[in-house]
């Protein structure tokens, strides 16, 4: 053997060995890796399912449902009545929440409660033996209205004042806490400094029952947003597919609601408005003037198309820098599925029809057939 075998031998072992202890060291390291996913996703998944668990069961339910809470009946009790009654979605989350807001004190009797209910609605009923059997307030917000419109409507059944409710909407902090909370519709766009208010657009029209005398501002905002989530959730896919944001889908779905009063009319309209986008065109559709302007005309003056504002769709060929209003499902079901025509243009007559036209020849024949 010759004299340089064996360091040549020891040299070997000593590279294995060394290559054995990266693989090993790689190996516990994918490991950690691997367990600070688990955890961080485990964590995330069961904040979701809890903040899922502490909302409504189905926030537009008008049903009355009858629940006996007997005498003696423990928190355990209480929670597992309550979800096998389709009132809170889950019994263990509710334990915990009561537990960790210290509450207690809960009454037995007959209750009529609503799977509409908020969890802190339910606590404050049972606190107080309160069968609710009615809710006591019943607003309805209309479909096409803006948000000033809305503060009015709510500052004349509710406690706070329109001022309270603007000044909420527009507070930055609670904007950013509401898009950490609802990502699914809320993003960073509403954040545009040339935006007038974040959420004009985003807070649903519908009929909404109150089960306390005075909620809070922020009470109304977030049940509004819950039932934005409920309705715009099963549109994201045809959103992405029609090649929008939300919030394009959203404006896009406000103009439509504004300029057409039928199903029929708005999937005509949502057409015209893609086919001018794509055609470069400015949209030139007057409600966003009057949104510009920041209030209500009779008739839009040819003056008034020369504002200067990211709103006002003569004076941008795109999308405004927002919604202009809120929508009802129809119409954001028409942005996503809009009826394909060659029509670039249309007008209102005074009995409620529209009339399009391919051609600005054509759209000037039917301008002086049914308005001059």
């Amino acid at each position: 053997m010759s004299k340089d075998k064996k360091p040549r031998k020891y040299r070997d072992n000593l590279k294995l060995r060394s290559e054995e202890s990266r693989l090993v060291r790689k190996i516990v390291m994918l490991i950690i890796v691997a367990v600070i996913l688990i955890l961080v996703v485990g964590g995330i998944s069961g904040y979701m399912y809890i903040k899922s668990a502490l909302q409504p069961v189905n926030p537009d339910s008008e049903e009355k449902v009858k629940v006996e809470i007997p005498m003696g009946s423990s928190t355990s009790d209480i929670a597992s009545i309550l979800e096998e009654n389709g009132i809170i979605k889950d019994g263990r989350v509710f334990r915990f929440y009561i537990k960790f807001n210290n509450e207690s004190n809960f009454q037995a009797g007959n209750y009529t409660f609503s799977p509409s209910m908020e969890i802190d609605e339910i606590i404050t009923s049972l606190k107080k033996g309160k069968v609710m059997q009615e809710p006591l307030l019943r607003i309805t917000i209309p479909e096409g209205q803006t948000i000033k419109e809305m503060a009015k409507i709510y500052s004349k059944k509710l406690s706070f004042s329109k001022k309270d409710f603007l000044n909420k909407v527009n507070d930055r902090d609670y904007i950013e806490s509401l898009i950490d909370r609802y990502p699914a519709v809320l993003t960073k766009d509403i954040l545009n400094p040339d935006i007038r208010t974040p959420l004009e657009g985003y807070l649903y029209a519908a009929t909404y029952n109150f089960y306390t005398k005075s909620p809070s501002v922020e009470s109304v905002v977030e049940r509004m947003l819950e039932k934005t989530v409920t309705v715009v959730t099963p549109y994201l896919n045809e959103i992405s597919e029609q090649d929008l944001t939300v919030h394009e889908a959203m404006t896009m779905a406000s103009l439509v609601q504004k300029e057409a009063s039928s199903v029929k009319q708005r999937k005509k309209i949502a057409g015209v408005f893609y086919n001018r986008l794509d055609k470069g065109m400015p949209l030139q559709t007057d409600p966003t003037v009057l949104y510009a302007l920041g209030g209500h005309k009779e008739k839009v003056l040819y003056k008034d198309l020369k504002i200067e504002s990211p709103y006002n769709t003569y004076h941008v060929d795109t999308l405004p820098v927002g919604p202009i209003s809120n929508f009802a499902e129809s119409s954001l079901k028409a942005t996503v599925n809009p009826e394909k025509s060659d029509f670039l243009y249309f007008l209102h007559d005074d009995k409620g029809n529209i009339h399009y036209a391919e051609t600005l020849k054509k759209h000037r024949q039917n301008k002086k057939k049914y308005i001059n």
